[in-house]
C-alpha cells in the first residue's frame, strides 16, 4: 500500500513539472528562460446551479453574499490536488478562470439568480440595501488521489446567514459533496468538480432562502 502510494505521489508530482521539463534544453545550453514562454495553462470554469426545488418560497427581502473566505492554499487560481491527505499540489498547465473564492461567489450569485425566486441579490462590491449578508467559507475545493485509482473530488462551503440590521445570525450549516472523477484526465476531473459543486450551490441556496423567508416572515409579524 505504501508503495502504491509513492508511485502515486511521483505520478502527480510528474504533472506539475511539465514546465521543468519543457525549458531543460535551455538550461543545458547554459541560456535563461525567458518568462512567460511556453505554452499557456488551460482555463476551466464551472456552471452556476439552474434547477431547484418548485416548493422554494419567493421571497422579497435582497442579499448580499461576501467574497468566502478560503485558506492561501485554495485562494488561487490553480486548481489544487491532493496525492495523499496531508500534501498539498496543483494540475499543470490548468487553471481556473478566476481565484477559486472570487469564481465560487460569481456562481453562488448566478444560481440565486437562477432560482428566480430573488430578485435583490448580488455581490458585496455591489451598492445594495441587503436584508441579509451571506458569509462562507470555501473549506474544501479539490481533488484527490487517497481514496483509490481515480480522483474524487471534494467540494465544501461552511454558510452564515447574517441579519444585516443587527448582525445576527439566523441560521449557520456546512455543505458538502464528492464526486467521483469518470478517469485521471483533465476533462473528467472538471465534469467531477462541476457535478460537486452544483450539489453544493443547490442545497446552500435552498437553505438560504428558507432560513432568510422564515426570519423574514417572524419579524414582520412581530412589528404588525
Amino acid at each position: 500500500m505504501k508503495q502504491d502510494s509513492r508511485n502515486l505521489t511521483t505520478r502527480r508530482r510528474a504533472l506539475t513539472s511539465v514546465a521543468a521539463l519543457a525549458i531543460l534544453p535551455l538550461a543545458a545550453s547554459c541560456e535563461l528562460p525567458v518568462p512567460g514562454q511556453g505554452p499557456p495553462p488551460i482555463l476551466y470554469r464551472l456552471t452556476p446551479k439552474s434547477t431547484f426545488s418548485e416548493d422554494l418560497p419567493r421571497v422579497i427581502w435582497q442579499l448580499e453574499l461576501e467574497v468566502p473566505f478560503a485558506n492561501a492554499g485554495l485562494s488561487t487560481t490553480r486548481i489544487v490536488l491532493y496525492p495523499n491527505q496531508t500534501e498539498l499540489e496543483y494540475y499543470a498547465r490548468a487553471s481556473w478562470t478566476d481565484r477559486a473564492p472570487a469564481m465560487v461567489q460569481s456562481l453562488l450569485v448566478e444560481s440565486f439568480e437562477n432560482s428566480k425566486r430573488i430578485i435583490g441579490v448580488g455581490r458585496e462590491s455591489v451598492p445594495l440595501r441587503a436584508d441579509y449578508l451571506l458569509m462562507t467559507d470555501l473549506r474544501e475545493f479539490q481533488a484527490e488521489y487517497f481514496h483509490g485509482p481515480k480522483p474524487k473530488i471534494h467540494v465544501a462551503i461552511n454558510a452564515k446567514l447574517v441579519r444585516t440590521r443587527d448582525r445576527t445570525i439566523i441560521g449557520s450549516k456546512s455543505f458538502a459533496a464528492k464526486m467521483d472523477s469518470e478517469a485521471d484526465r483533465l476533462e473528467d476531473i472538471i465534469g467531477a468538480f462541476d457535478a460537486a459543486a452544483g450539489k453544493v450551490f443547490k442545497r446552500l441556496v435552498e437553505w438560504t432562502l428558507v432560513t432568510g423567508e422564515r426570519d423574514f416572515q417572524r419579524i414582520r409579524q412581530s412589528s404588525s
